[in-house]
């Protein structure tokens, strides 16, 4: 469990110019939710298992689906760091494939006993609104529902397509807590370019 900071007073809280805040949303599923109709699958879609990708390999998928969503937390992370998580036999990585090429990241920790985070999920932009999500939320849902959990959850944030709230909503996860984050803008720092995610303000110290 993250340790929090004290819980923020009413009214507005100025941003640090060079900084960026973000409201979190985070959602659980207590039980696997009941089979549904699945939708016709595109043939060319499959999701494959991503054993020990190396950083540079993982990063760049990483930051194909993420940077217009300010994904950017491991393009911070230190090498050491993140190789461990990618080396951690309780985290999955899996790919989103069209034939051969990958258009999406699945990422599931069961490093919490009893629990499963569904820690990053996205796809890139010419995938997005064409069946791809829900095929890949499917079979995560049937991965993660497989193994011996009580809890399945996730976070997302404004910083997101305004679509990922109500598609977790449907997926059967429910809001159960919110938080606001602080940090440094990354597209100030060059982990991004200054055009992305035109949705966040870039405000400059």
């Amino acid at each position: 469990m993250d340790t929090l900071n004290p819980p923020l007073k009413s009214g507005y809280s100025p941003v640090p110019p060079g900084k960026i805040a973000n409201v979190e949303t985070r959602l659980e599923m207590l039980a696997r939710p009941a089979a549904k109709p699945l939708p016709p699958v595109d043939p060319s879609l499959s999701l494959e298992r991503w054993t020990s990708p190396s950083l540079a390999d993982y990063r760049s998928l990483f930051r194909a689906v993420g940077q217009d969503w300010m994904w950017m937390s491991r393009l911070v992370m230190a090498d050491e760091k993140l190789s461990a998580i990618l080396a951690d036999p309780k985290v999955e990585i899996y790919r989103l494939m069209d034939g051969e090429r990958a258009i999406g990241l699945l990422e599931l920790s069961f490093r919490d006993e009893g629990e499963c985070e569904l820690s990053f999920f996205g796809l890139v932009a010419d995938a997005i609104g064409k069946g791809a999500g829900r095929f890949m939320m499917d079979r995560a849902i049937d991965i993660a529902w497989s193994r011996p959990i009580r809890r399945f959850w996730v976070h997302t944030c404004t910083h997101d397509s305004q679509a990922a709230l109500p598609f977790y909503c449907r997926s059967g996860f429910t809001p159960y807590a919110t938080l606001v984050e602080v940090v440094d803008d990354p597209r100030l720092a060059g982990l991004m370019p200054k055009e992305a995610a035109r949705h966040v303000p870039l405000i400059e110290p």
